[in-house]
């Protein structure tokens, strides 16, 4: 990710999970506010990338209905179901959570997530910490300003560069509890870090939240990182990410996964791959969504 520019995966994703909100059958998201809120240029770039993979038939046909073109592009991009799936899983495990008790939620690498805006009923009193890379958060407050979007007093923006300083010290400026549980998750960022980069931000999650507090992460098999023949889809995926400046860079194990996250204070709760996740979620191929089994979520917890 260039250090002066928003994320171009999280602006992507956002118009993902919008366009899954108002396009597919039965949405297991609702968060359409990445329509609103990813500036023209993006989806201007997004447009002429898809048409210039066309050849000259179906590039006219796509033409006569221009609007439909960037959607059909997101809706083809193989991360797609990754996006909203992992979005679904997250927002279930966190209604536990909550039922629980757990009334902080810090969402590491926010990107352009609506979540603490559009606040479903269980989450009114729950307050949330969107941390994020400063040049990623300045686009976004900048665009919520614009497009007059209300901020509730619960949340709380922390801009912060992870690489350079710890998540208890970001978390520190605002007002979070430390000595309460919290939900916290993390989502669409492990691929793009170094592994001694991923094993010390665990650490740094499980030693600034309490107890108890619960982490959500996405991940890749790190085997399709290594694999000499990865599949055409996950292959494009690859050179995509990579074109925009923010490459596939590590993965982890999911045999010794559990063991991973002993060694840096978590307990692993649950890891489920992509394939597992349309079975939960979307098993009548109601949405058509397919995901590959090497991605993966995990779901963890702070040790006593």
């Amino acid at each position: 990710m260039n250090e002066h520019s928003a994320s171009r995966t999280a602006l992507v994703t956002a118009l993902m999970r919008a366009r899954h909100t108002r396009l597919d059958p039965c949405p297991l998201i609702e968060d359409s506010l990445g329509d609103t809120l990813v500036p023209d240029v993006v989806r201007a770039r997004l447009r002429e990338l898809a048409l210039a993979a066309m050849d000259e038939t179906t590039r006219a046909k796509a033409l006569a209905v221009p609007e439909a073109v960037v959607d059909d592009y997101l809706r083809n991009v193989p991360a797609y179901a990754n996006v909203i799936l992992r979005s679904r899983y997250t927002e279930d495990a966190l209604r536990l959570a909550v039922s629980k008790g757990l009334d902080q939620y810090v969402l590491i690498g926010a990107g352009f997530d609506s979540f603490s805006l559009r606040r479903p009923p269980f989450a009114r009193g729950v307050d949330v910490y969107e941390v994020d890379h400063p040049a990623t958060q300045a686009l976004k407050l900048d665009r919520l300003a614009a497009c007059g979007v209300s901020i509730p007093a619960s949340t709380h923006f922390i801009a912060a560069d992870l690489g350079k300083e710890s998540l208890g010290a970001a978390l520190s400026r605002s007002p979070f509890r430390a000595d309460q549980p919290a939900f916290l998750s993390w989502l669409g960022v492990t691929m793009y870090l170094a592994r001694e980069a991923n094993a010390a931000s665990l650490r740094s999650i499980a030693e600034c939240a309490a107890a108890d507090s619960e982490l959500v992460f996405s991940y890749l098999d790190e085997a399709v990182l290594m694999s000499a023949t990865p599949s055409g889809g996950f292959r494009k995926l690859q050179a995509s990410v990579a074109s925009v400046g923010e490459p596939f860079l590590s993965g982890f194990d999911p045999a010794a996964l559990g063991d991973e996250l002993r060694q840096v204070g978590l307990t692993l709760i649950e890891d489920v791959n992509g394939e597992e996740l349309v079975e939960r979620y979307d098993s009548a191929g109601t949405n058509g969504l397919r995901c590959a089994s090497t991605s993966h979520i995990a779901w963890a917890r702070v040790a006593s």
